[in-house]
């Protein structure tokens, strides 16, 4: 019998959606990461820690440390290490999978499809595996960096309907996963209502994210139907909370 080819990130969340099981990433923007002891007792934390992924990036791309914290972080931890790229300087080749990030709730074409043309054959020489994901901003006013930066509205809050139209669009084009961002440091996490509506109406799994601060924050997301939930600033504020931070199975 041949061996099995182990799945690829892609294939594993899909397997995860499909079967119900959950998973937790946490988000290290490069820009911010700590140094010193500080940087090393973070690592620990994350390989001690119940997150099934690491993921990569952030909005603003000044110091271009992200080739860095990705080599340190795939040497320390176990887990997955996947870009979040903010922009084309933060596509290496040293991760795991690489969120190649359509933002489908705006109207940015830049960010639609320019920088993708651009970045396309640097991905397509690293070889890195590539997760054609729809990028949706949710939330109101006061806008978050990741709204400032892309110059784009989010999806508001009030309009669930906006929000399912955009996820069904993305999943008619060929998107694999979806992500649901409220943004970085976001006040208030997506409402459950929803990310539940989304799950109901696509059959992508759905990534989570921004706003969310605490293990209710989790539990509430997936209960809604989210695949995956991702905890940035609540762990670069404080990175003690990986500590108390459960899986689902």
């Amino acid at each position: 019998m041949k061996p099995r080819t182990p799945m690829t990130w892609l294939e594993s969340l899909a397997s995860d959606a499909s079967s119900g099981a959950k998973r937790l990433a946490v988000l290290v923007d490069p820009e911010d990461a700590p140094s010193g002891k500080a940087w090393l007792k973070l690592l620990e934390r994350l390989r001690e820690s119940e997150a099934t992924d690491v993921f990569v990036g952030g909005s603003l791309v000044t110091h271009n440390s992200t080739q860095r914290v990705v080599q340190e972080l795939k040497r320390a931890i176990p887990q997955p290490v996947v870009l979040f790229p903010g922009a084309t300087t933060q596509v290496v080749g040293e991760a795991d999978a690489l969120l190649f990030l359509s933002l489908i709730s705006g109207r940015n074409p830049d960010l639609l499809i320019g920088r993708h043309v651009e970045a396309a054959p640097s991905i397509a020489r690293l070889d890195l595996e590539t997760v054609p994901t729809g990028y949706m901003l949710i939330g109101d006013p006061p806008l978050t960096a990741a709204a400032y930066m892309s110059h784009s509205l989010p999806i508001p809050l009030s309009k669930p309907d906006l929000a399912v139209a955009t996820a069904l669009a993305g999943e008619m084009l060929g998107l694999r996963c979806l992500y649901l961002d409220a943004g970085s440091g976001a006040g208030t996490p997506i409402p459950a209502q929803t990310i539940h509506a989304i799950s109901k109406a696509v059959s992508l799994p759905l990534i989570v994210g921004g706003g969310l601060s605490s293990q209710d924050d989790l539990e509430r997301a997936w209960d809604a139907g989210a695949t995956c939930v991702v905890m940035g600033s609540a762990v670069e504020q404080e990175p003690a909370v990986l500590e108390a931070l459960r899986l689902r199975g």
